[in-house]
């Protein structure tokens, strides 16, 4: 069965875009239509590719802030208000524990989270 769970941990971002690419170009021409797994594969990668972004952008983020950078400058970088920017990055370093907590090798673990958070600091410091 195609699933994204099973695909992201199969291809990279750049390997899920290129095929995501054909496929999406097969079906938006119409020429030759999809098959039923290769429409789930669309959807699976289209999946993949949004996880893998998100988790990209949220290790930007952390590169951003060991740089130097503001959360003025990392919202306005992300086309979004600082406090906005924080809170995500909040979110994604929650996720990252809750996921290491769950599995015990995934995710940040507790000296990585706490780490993480330092990094971040307080929306407020500029």
């Amino acid at each position: 069965m195609i699933t994204a769970d099973a695909l992201e941990k199969e291809v990279t971002l750049p390997g899920a875009a290129a095929r995501h690419d054909v496929l999406w170009m097969r079906d938006a021409v119409g020429e030759s239509p999809l098959s039923r797994d290769e429409a789930l594969e669309l959807l699976a990668l289209g999946e993949v590719i949004a996880r893998k972004a998100v988790y990209g952008r949220q290790l930007a983020v952390r590169s951003a802030r060991a740089a130097g950078a503001s959360w003025s400058r990392i919202g306005a970088a992300l086309g979004i208000s600082k406090q906005a920017a924080w809170e995500a990055h909040g979110r994604w370093i929650d996720d990252q524990a809750e996921q290491n907590r769950e599995s015990g090798y995934e995710g940040l673990d507790e000296d990585q989270t706490a780490a993480a958070r330092a990094l971040a600091g307080d929306v407020e410091e500029e």
